[in-house]
């Protein structure tokens, strides 16, 4: 979508050298070359010279374009007309006074926006970015032929920013066939078509310079880096490999870098087509832990010899996980058979289970591997609780604060014990460990065992307790999120 921001001209620039003939200077074979000297041929490997595409790129330009759309939506938006008061009363006749010198301000206003698509079926289904028709009052659809259609939005997934529209032609439409983005290869050819600026189709080429970006957009950050150019009004649009086949969809952008876009992989979109299509939403497996980062500090205290896996920090109370017997501190390595390597991995596996099907989780406790049944439940709403704060240890260098009935009303906090973090001082084991004000701990875990924190006092009697270890694991709770935080003891 196009949002107010700079365009980032890109220049692509040829360097003049200078060539200089004297004796013991090595000239080029350019240099040579203009000045009509021979050179015998030498070998040069393939990655030194120019790389030619191995396909023509008009050819597939012309095969796949006509499934490609441009998408303009239109967002009628209520504005916030300001009050003129008369401080002499009367105020209807001041306000008819007021507009008839000033002109009557409009009560709204139509925002527009550019876009792009493609159309993934004849009968005139249009995958696109959520974010390009999200909020739309009115969402128009251009084909290649400069056809219009009005199109409606089935179904939406701002979880995995992908949406669903659909026109209706009269007639069977040109459709793009897609591919399979897991087995892509970093380096290799892919070609972006798209709507950039609002200047219509567009075609652009580069290879694929990354897989598996993390971006911070979203639960399910799994994005194709290329240096294919991508701009505003690209979103949506198909990155195609060079069998012409959509492998991704252009979502984003970061502003101010130079061939660096990313696209979902199409593998993400076709798990949730079926749904968007049938329901219009996504219904998403659900096994109720929050996870993070295994670190090398939480591996040693936890007894672990790898860094393999997601870290439960916590399990959601009645949820399938704690049901099933796993608990803070556990290592997922393995769900349903797919291997987990990082917290990034287990979320998209989770998510994209069947509610009521029974898994097999297979993690590390204690340093011991074992498996652990588990039947999914349906992704509902996800829990959340901020908080504030006042005082205690200074060996840690944090302060903290009974969770009073009025701070757990004003945060809306149905779980009021614990301790609320009210200070971190600069410098000291906790700001090392990432304490932020505001944070709730709700227990120290040991050695996989919760030791609840019920109040500042026993806050205390706990870090007392637990001083002479190597490090602490902090269980805490930061708005929607709840993480291990591990203190170095010094």
């Amino acid at each position: 979508m196009i949002r107010n921001g700079k365009v980032v001209i890109l220049v692509l620039a040829a360097v003049a050298a200078g060539i200089v003939l004297s004796a013991g200077f090595n000239v080029s074979p350019i240099a040579r070359a203009l000045l009509g000297e021979k050179e015998k041929p030498a070998a040069v490997p393939a990655a030194a010279g120019l790389r030619m595409l191995p396909v023509d790129i008009p050819q597939l330009f012309k095969e796949v374009s006509p499934a490609v759309v441009n998408i303009s939506t239109t967002q009628v938006v209520k504005l916030n007309r300001p009050r003129m008061r008369n401080p002499f009363g009367q105020q209807d006749q001041f306000d008819e006074f007021f507009n008839n010198f000033f002109g009557r301000m409009p009560k709204e206003q139509k925002r527009k926006s550019l876009g792009s698509g493609f159309i993934v079926s004849p009968d005139g289904y249009i995958l696109t970015n959520n974010h390009v028709v999200e909020k739309a009052d009115e969402v128009t659809v251009t084909l290649l032929d400069k056809e219009e259609f009005k199109a409606k939005v089935v179904g939406i997934d701002p979880k995995t920013d992908i949406a669903l529209i659909k026109i209706d032609a009269k007639k069977k439409l040109a459709y793009v066939a897609l591919g399979d983005s897991d087995k892509l290869d970093v380096g290799e050819w892919v070609v972006a078509i798209g709507n950039p600026f609002g200047l219509g189709h567009t075609v652009t080429a580069g290879i694929v310079s990354a897989k598996g970006r993390i971006i911070g957009s979203g639960p399910y950050d799994d994005f194709i880096q290329t240096d294919a150019s991508i701009n505003p009004g690209n979103s949506g649009g198909p990155l195609f490999n060079l069998k012409g086949e959509v492998v991704g969809i252009n979502s984003a952008i970061i502003q101010g870098g130079q061939g660096i876009g990313f696209a979902t992989p199409i593998q993400l979109a076709k798990s949730v087509l079926d749904q968007l299509k049938d329901k219009g939403k996504v219904t998403r497996g659900w096994l109720g832990v929050y996870i993070q980062r295994l670190t090398p500090e939480a591996a040693e205290n936890l007894g672990l010899s790898g860094r393999h896996g997601a870290l439960v920090s916590d399990v959601t109370s009645g949820g399938p996980a704690e049901k099933a017997g796993i608990r803070s501190g556990d290592v997922i390595v393995a769900f349903n058979g797919k291997e987990i390597r990082d917290e990034h991995d287990l979320p998209q596996a989770v998510a994209s289970t069947k509610p009521g099907k029974a898994v097999d989780v297979r993690l590390l406790r204690e340093g011991k591997e074992m498996t652990i049944a588990a039947t999914i439940a349906e992704m509902e709403g996800e829990p959340g609780k901020p908080a504030v704060g006042h005082d205690l240890p200074k060996n840690l260098g944090l302060t903290v604060q009974d969770i009073t009935p009025e701070i757990a009303q004003r945060f809306e906090m149905e779980n009021t014990k614990g301790v609320v973090v009210t200070g971190v001082a600069d410098g000291s084991p906790a700001e090392d460990a990432g304490f932020n004000e505001g944070d709730i701990i709700r227990a120290i875990v040991r050695q996989n065992k919760r030791n609840p924190v019920t109040s500042a006092a026993e806050f205390a009697k706990l870090v007392k307790k637990f001083q002479s270890d190597k490090t602490m694991l902090f269980l805490v709770e930061r708005g929607d999120a709840r993480v291990l935080l591990t203190v170095k003891n010094r």
